[in-house]
């Protein structure tokens, strides 16, 4: 199967996670703030946010994909390290959410680090693939 076939597919389910964690960020916020913290609710706002924007990209990087005529398994790596990269970018803020403390570093610090890298590598390999299709 095409990768741009199948890629697409994994965002759209994907946003319904992030509709779900939408809905259970409203529930923290509106029950339990004291239980989850300033910090906590910065970090758990700050990974829904960028896991919802980063798959509505995706959706859009995965129409421009076959325009840069890359073989199929160059479309594999490149769309792979796109969704591995909003799943790392986001989901280090989940992760320092859980193990972080104020003004420190943690894993999930550079979770999200390592996610944007993959995230750069991924559309600077789109726009280089689309200007050499030109």
């Amino acid at each position: 199967m095409e990768p741009t076939a199948i890629l697409p597919i994994v965002s759209l389910l994907s946003i319904v996670t992030v509709e779900f964690g939408g809905h259970a960020l409203l529930r923290f916020i509106t029950t339990d703030r004291e239980t989850l913290g300033e910090l906590r609710e910065r970090f758990f706002r700050a990974g829904h946010a960028h896991a919802g924007v980063l798959l509505v990209l995706s959706l859009v990087y995965f129409l421009y994909l076959p325009r840069a005529e890359f073989s199929a398994g160059v479309q594999w790596v490149w769309g792979l390290a796109l969704l591995v990269g909003v799943l790392a970018q986001s989901g280090g803020f989940f992760l320092h959410l859980w193990l972080g403390k104020p003004g420190a570093k943690s894993p999930g610090t550079a979770v999200t680090r390592v996610g944007a890298l993959l995230i750069a590598a991924a559309l600077v390999a789109l726009a280089v693939g689309l200007i050499q299709a030109l």
